[in-house]
């Protein structure tokens, strides 16, 4: 199918595009241009799959010419990192590149026939997950144009490099393409590897210190999860003579002989993409770049990737030991880091830290291997990719106008820069507020899990959801509060490209809270009937449209207060201070007869939830339990 082929060359084309464009101006807009193709070509793919009467769609190229040029770029590849690896003196990670790479060419050239099959396999999963990159990646570099003129205005040390910056947003939405299109193995394993790359890139922009260590730690933690993978394939084609994912998944659900090591290798694999513990160091440090790749490797790329191999083998580790791996490190996660999360102020390592909370939270539902908890995991995997992109992409407008992301100086923000404001309040509502999307997921999979009986789960998901209320509350607190809040606005600095990204998706967060039942209908459940071959209906209709009817009232009922109060005038009620309130409830006469400026702070906590200790002790207890959890998967194969 050529609009395929097209949703994956054609970013490469805009790449080499904007590399080789000098002037910001014209490159904004080469890139807008990009985007909005980029944007017509899913959906023009959406439209033949609908017209196809949304079946699954598998499409065939010439076998051995195709699979040569996947091994050829992925050769390439291995020389572009081994010289990057040398450069910088990194020569181990280089075996995480060549190994895997001269594995997957000696099975092609010299390995056993494999079976002709289909490269490219369209379905509701992976429209899902075009429909992700294209919107949410694609306003994300929208975005860019102006956040980047901010940034090396405030970071006039850095040199600028914004054509490379915007060469690889593109190439990455190009690798993303691929992988979520793809059906062969092979194919996967490239595309894997040059998303690798590309956050390699990313995160080291600056090129300081901290971006080079942070760089290279993502890169190896994610070329470790690659050599799995090559493992796998290789394992799986040379005793089952084939490269097909579902195919692997099919026979894994009836207990193929050769499944269980090669699921149990791609399943590691996905787990270390998806930044679990004790990998999520990687996503972590991938903070030191500037904010649009922070949005796109935590919304709609990269991490992505991770969970979407686990649903694909969801129904296959379902039940199983490998399932019990990934449900029990996805839960660990989930808990750990929402805990971390409390001890945090800076706004992007808030937003860090819950992201790889709930890809913990969507990772164990996949280790359940529910359809229950699969539903929970797509809605979850929907409202994160909005929700998350969007407050990145407010912190970093705010960052901008205040000069700092610390919770602590968006203080009373809705009274000095209130467009900002209400971008990260509507982002932090689909994030925990009840009844928006993401609650109802985390609700669906508890309910799941004690349907299952799986008290572990239950434990960490009630306890996770309770850690993460916490934090949210706080930052949510802070952007209302009046307290000490002068009566001057900040001048809001935010570029026409940034507000254009950021009203999108405020409009798309609200939008899939109010169609949550259309996209659990129309959408989710079919998917599920794809997976599965059946699936259960997780919450009633009925349901579904009460929790949207309280959805409007959340919103309505403080817009007609607000707009109700600008027309009344009220005297101003004094607060309760400790000595004589001077007033203006910002400042009071103390018992000295001193005046004092009102100051209010939250408490994070550094003492008892410091996230780096924590993070330390979380690596050391995951990592023992994946151990124990491997051991058994291998004892009962031996067995």
């Amino acid at each position: 199918m050529a609009v395929v082929i097209f949703l994956i060359c054609f970013p490469l084309v805009m790449a080499l595009a904007s590399y080789l464009v000098r002037d910001d101006r014209t490159r904004n807009l080469l890139a807008r241009a990009g985007v909005a193709v980029i944007m017509a070509a899913v959906l023009w793919l959406v439209f033949i799959w609908i017209s196809g009467g949304r079946q699954v769609i598998n499409c065939y190229y010439d076998t051995e010419a195709a699979d040569h040029i996947i091994l050829a770029v992925e050769v390439v590849l291995m020389f572009i990192i081994t010289g990057l690896c040398c450069r910088h003196r990194k020569y181990w990670i280089s075996l995480l590149s060549i190994v895997p790479t001269l594995l997957i060419a000696w099975f092609e050239l010299e390995g056993p026939e494999t079976e002709r099959i289909s490269h490219i396999q369209i379905d509701h999963l992976s429209i899902l997950m075009c429909l992700i990159i294209a919107f949410i990646g694609g306003f994300i570099i929208i975005y860019s144009g102006g956040y980047m003129t901010h940034y090396h205005q405030h970071h006039v040390r850095i040199k600028p490099r914004k054509n490379y910056f915007f060469a690889m947003l593109f190439i990455f939405l190009g690798a993303m393409f691929g992988f979520v299109l793809s059906s062969s193995l092979l194919w996967i394993d490239l595309f894997w590897e040059i998303t690798s790359v590309c956050s390699f890139m990313l995160i080291g922009y600056t090129r300081d210190e901290e971006a080079i260590y942070n760089s290279f730690r993502a890169l190896w933690m994610n070329l470790l999860g690659g050599t799995a993978l090559a493992v796998g394939i290789v394992y799986y084609g040379y005793f089952a003579h084939t490269v097909s994912l579902d195919t692997l998944v099919a026979e894994g659900m009836h207990g193929g002989e050769f499944t269980t090591i090669p699921i149990a290798l791609i399943a590691f694999a996905a787990m270390t993409k998806a930044a679990q513990l004790p990998f999520s160091t990687w996503l972590l440090g991938a903070m030191v770049a500037p904010t649009p790749s922070s949005a796109l490797l935590h919304s709609a790329t990269m991490v992505k990737a991770g969970i979407y191999i686990l649903f694909r083998l969801a129904p296959a580790i379902g039940g199983t030991r490998t399932g019990m791996l990934v449900s029990l490190i996805g839960g660990f996660t989930f808990f750990v880091t929402s805990i971390m999360a409390i001890g945090q102020d800076d706004g992007k390592k808030i937003l860090a830290c819950s992201t790889v909370s709930n890809l913990g939270l969507m990772v164990a539902c996949a280790g359940i291997g529910k359809a229950e908890t699969i539903w929970a995991g797509v809605m979850l995997m929907i409202f994160h990719a909005i929700s998350k992109s969007l407050l990145f992409q407010a912190v970093g407008a705010t960052e901008n106008a205040i000069g700092s992301r610390n919770v602590e100086n968006m203080h009373g923000l809705m009274y000095r820069i209130p467009m900002l404001a209400m971008f990260i309040f509507i982002g932090i509502a689909g994030m925990f507020l009840a009844p928006f999307g993401m609650l109802i997921s985390k609700w669906a999979a508890l309910k799941a899990s004690v349907d299952s009986g799986n008290v572990v789960m239950v434990l960490f998901i009630a306890f996770g959801s309770a850690t993460t209320s916490f934090y949210w509350s706080k930052w949510m607190g802070k952007l209302i509060s009046r307290s000490h809040v002068s009566g001057s606005r900040h001048e809001d600095i935010t570029l026409p490209d940034e507000r254009l990204s950021l009203y999108v998706h405020a409009f798309l967060m609200i939008a899939v809270c109010l169609l949550l039942p259309v996209i659990s209908r129309l959408f989710v459940n079919p998917l599920l009937l794809e997976l599965f071959g059946q699936y259960k209906v997780v919450l009633p209709l009925e349901v579904l449209i009460l929790l949207e009817l309280i959805i409007i009232f959340v919103f309505a009922v403080p817009m007609a207060a607000y707009r109700y109060s600008k027309r009344v005038k009220t005297n101003v009620k004094l607060s309760y201070m400790s000595g004589i309130n001077m007033g203006d409830n910002n400042s009071f006469v103390d018992s000295f007869g001193a005046s004092r400026k009102l100051w209010l702070s939250n408490y994070y906590f550094s003492d008892k939830f410091d996230p780096d200790r924590l993070m330390v002790y979380g690596q050391i207890m995951a990592m023992a339990l994946m151990i124990v959890l491997l051991c058994l998967i291998v004892g009962g194969i031996l067995a």
